[in-house]
């Protein structure tokens, strides 16, 4: 079944879009609290096109994921319980509930380890929504959460924007032709992890 390619052909539409920057901001925002697709799926179009914009499209992109990574952090935090029919309908309850414990042993230790176990989630096709909610529900300090998102996610969208302006055409297509296989690898990812915490961690 193929349910990345068609979400990724509507986001190359709205890269083309005269709008396109704010669809992008709006993508970044979403995808942090919500929405299935990454924003690179924009991002790379947007800076074939224009290469030599790679650096404002990269800043855009983080600034709309790093408000979003907020929204959801404080949705975690705030309205989890409110939230958990609207969660479970989702289907991330497992992952998020992973993740929750395993945060919970990281912020017991040392508020700054889960500074670098965001950083390095932020920098994984894992989606960040995961990470945001989980962060919130825990109660990560405020100051090590935006640290991490601002690192995990800012060497995440420049090296790809870095990349697509050196690489062409070329890097995009193979963006093109492994959506699929990234989204249900993503999937499949979440899936192990699940297992691993709830029965070997």
């Amino acid at each position: 079944m193929k349910l990345f390619g068609p979400l990724y052909e509507r986001a190359m539409r709205w890269a083309a879009h005269p709008r396109a920057v704010s669809l992008l901001a709006g993508l970044s925002f979403v995808e942090a609290i919500i929405f299935p697709v990454m924003p690179e799926v924009m991002l790379a179009p947007m800076t074939l096109a224009r290469p030599k914009h790679w650096f404002r499209y990269a800043t855009i992109s983080l600034i709309g994921s790093l408000t979003g990574a907020v929204v959801g952090y404080a949705l975690g935090h705030f309205a989890f319980a409110a939230l958990q029919p609207v969660i479970q309908w989702l289907g991330w309850g497992p992952a998020i509930d992973a993740h929750v414990a395993h945060l919970r042993e990281v912020v017991a230790q040392s508020p700054w380890q889960a500074f670098w176990l965001l950083v390095l989630a932020g920098f994984t096709p894992i989606p960040l929504k995961i990470f945001t909610w989980a962060a919130g529900i825990v109660g990560v300090p405020i100051v090590p959460f935006l640290a991490s998102m601002l690192v995990g996610r800012g060497k995440r969208v420049y090296l790809l924007c870095g990349l697509i302006r050196l690489g062409g055409k070329r890097a995009e297509q193979a963006l093109h032709r492994w959506i699929e296989v990234i989204g249900w690898g993503v999937i499949g990812l979440i899936v192990l992890l699940v297992i691993y915490f709830k029965f070997w961690h």
